[in-house]
């Protein structure tokens, strides 16, 4: 009796391993199938968790979603408050929400080129500090202390003049702009012509000091508008605490621009889990089409392995097992492949290549796993077969 139970525990692990090898050919096919799956949903999960933050860059370089102004502002250029509310702009709660700021002064003025003196009227604005998305305007200072540390002292001023404007005033780069508000005159050196296709095409902008001087407006400014980088919650809320600290001010966040946001990701993200949830579904079916014929082709030797005392229990796992292998390894080449994919689909989505994120790489494996297990489903009639029905060739 012992050398009959050796004889057949010898003989079952040679059944498991003819079970296991004998169709590599198929089980190639469920290996690919898998690594491909895992490859497209790990692209997709990892653009979708670097989607919120590239589409909050994209936002943000439009510019301001907060406005800070006068009480009393209305549409009047005079309306100003002092230079000083600025240092009142608290810092966010929220360690996460990222904040920049600057401030603007608004004033009439006249302006003409060199020669003739032939002077028009526009909108000058002074500037100061730093905005996401202004970057001829961020550069005023830094071209003044430029300046500055050349001569030791600043010779006239340097201002950007927008295309509208400079056409009107047939001024190029490195001209001058003459600038006078009644008894008052300034001259500027213009460094670059702004094109937005917006009312800043018909504007001059100079620092935000020489614009006081101009306007005799010292200390003074008429808006600060500030950008805050996060989610559309946070800025209602930082906008909320703003307007407690400036009671005597009106703190308008431009909710277009952080419910724009929301909307997008919100789509975006909708899509990139459909599509995911898609292409999970198509790796299953085309895992379990091939699961129907490998489960056809071992009828015999699962008939052959009960008859020698295997249970269906016994089988079944060494099935589930097999499925379980199948989608670790497809899902540890497939997420890997998927990762490095949507490197360069973020690439050509966004113009900027999407980071690749360590959690999507978990989360990839494991659905891969359960993509195995449901597509090794045929599987399970193997538990039904009869070695006395194998026996007799019935099947």
């Amino acid at each position: 009796m012992p050398n009959l139970a050796s004889k057949n525990r010898s003989m079952f692990r040679r059944l498991v391993r003819r079970l296991l090898f004998a169709n590599r050919g198929r089980l190639f096919v469920v290996l690919l199938a898998l690594s491909a799956g895992a490859a497209v949903s790990a692209a997709l999960l990892n653009l979708q968790v670097d989607a919120k933050r590239r589409i909050s860059s994209e936002v943000r370089s439009f510019g301001a979603n907060i406005l800070v102004l006068p009480r009393s502002s209305g549409a009047s250029l005079d309306a100003t408050m002092p230079e000083t509310t600025e240092s009142q702009l608290r810092s966010p709660l929220d360690a996460r929400l990222s904040v920049h700021s600057g401030m603007f002064l608004y004033a009439i003025a006249d302006a003409a080129p060199n020669v003739p003196l032939k002077f028009s009227p526009v909108v000058v604005v002074g500037y100061s500090g730093y905005l996401p998305g202004s970057a001829p305007l961020d550069s005023l200072l830094r071209r003044a202390e430029l300046q500055m540390g050349k001569t030791g002292s600043v010779v006239g001023a340097t201002c950007i003049v927008g295309q509208t404007m400079a056409a009107r005033l047939n001024v190029h780069f490195g001209n001058q702009v003459f600038l006078r508000n009644g008894d008052r005159q300034m001259a500027c050196v213009l460094t670059d012509i702004l094109k937005t296709g917006d009312a800043e095409d018909s504007q001059i902008f100079l620092s935000l000091s020489n614009v006081q001087q101009l306007s005799n407006a010292s200390g003074r400014i008429s808006v600060i508008q500030i950008n805050a980088f996060g989610s559309s919650k946070e800025i209602e809320q930082y906008a909320m605490q703003l307007q407690k600290d400036l009671p005597d001010d009106d703190v308008r966040p431009l909710r277009q621009f952080t419910e724009a946001q929301a909307k997008i990701y919100s789509r975006i993200s909708g899509l990139l889990t459909a599509a995911t949830a898609t292409i999970l579904i198509l790796t299953a079916l085309c895992v379990m089409a091939a699961m129907t014929n490998i489960a056809a082709e071992r009828k015999h030797d699962v008939g052959m392995m009960k008859a020698i005392g295997g249970s269906a229990r016994g089988i079944l796992n060494l099935f589930l097992t097999e499925a379980v292998l199948l989608g670790l390894i497809g899902g540890l080449i497939g997420a890997a492949a998927g990762i490095a994919l949507s490197v360069a689909l973020g690439k050509a989505v966004f113009g900027v290549a999407a980071l690749p994120r360590l959690i999507v790489y978990p989360i990839s494996v494991t659905l891969t796993i359960i993509v195995a297990i449901l597509g090794a489903y045929p599987l399970r009639r193997l538990a039904n077969v009869r070695p006395a029905t194998i026996f007799r060739g019935e099947v």
